[in-house]
């Protein structure tokens, strides 16, 4: 009889151990705990990288310019296609096309998870930096134009080299399970991408401009 009943047993003895370990999910509301939070001196110092910094290594490491998002296609062998994922946002792109060299795009996925990282070292909830601008062909930069004049006819977007990273805007990351967490304001993210990037910069991965009216930093790869 005991033998009979032993499997039955067994099975209530698991199932209340299981009970006994789930933990019901916090849904409070997870708060930001923030330190060690000290962003650069000055953005126009730290980052003021010249145009033609840029240029010069663009020329070097990158694509020819290309004339048409036809010409684009063509080239897709030599760039990497980028897109939404768990380090980084692409924003709607209307004046370039989602595509880097592998070195840019590489540097790119390091800035999006080094990002990321450093908000959990210093107790922020998660955000992801958002790509505004990438590959540039001259029929984008001429329609560009259009809208700002400007716009330079001699840009290193044109090389597959140079992105531009928003820093007004960040993408929050929800949580897997519904928790929902405190926002974190765009000027405190700003402090922390701006500690990610100087340091990238002094390891000599990239040169970066601050632009002030577009709203971005200006990145290319080295």
């Amino acid at each position: 009889m005991y033998f009979n009943h032993y499997p039955i047993y067994l099975f209530l003895f698991i199932g209340l151990i299981s009970l006994a370990g789930c933990k019901k999910k916090d849904m409070s509301l997870k708060l930001n705990e923030p330190r060690n939070i000290k962003g650069v001196i000055s953005y126009k110092r730290s980052f003021g990288d010249l145009n033609d910094t840029h240029l010069k290594v663009a020329q070097t490491l990158g694509i020819p310019p290309l004339a048409s998002r036809e010409a684009a296609e063509q080239m897709k062998e030599k760039l990497v296609r980028i897109a939404n994922n768990e380090r980084y946002a692409v924003d709607s792109l209307t004046h370039s096309i989602p595509y880097l060299v592998p070195s840019a795009g590489k540097l790119l996925d390091s800035i999006g998870a080094n990002f990321l990282d450093s908000l959990t070292s210093k107790g922020l909830n998660p955000n992801q930096i958002i790509v505004t601008s990438v590959l540039r062909t001259q029929d984008d930069v001429k329609r560009l134009r259009r809208r700002n004049g400007n716009a330079s006819l001699n840009s290193a977007h044109f090389y597959g080299t140079t992105f531009d990273v928003s820093w007004k805007r960040f993408k929050k990351v929800e949580d897997k399970d519904g928790r929902p967490l405190q926002d974190v304001s765009a000027d405190t993210l700003k402090l922390v991408l701006a500690e990610v990037l100087r340091d990238l910069r002094k390891k000599d991965k990239c040169y970066i401009k601050y632009e002030l009216k577009q709203g971005c930093f200006h990145i290319t790869a080295r």
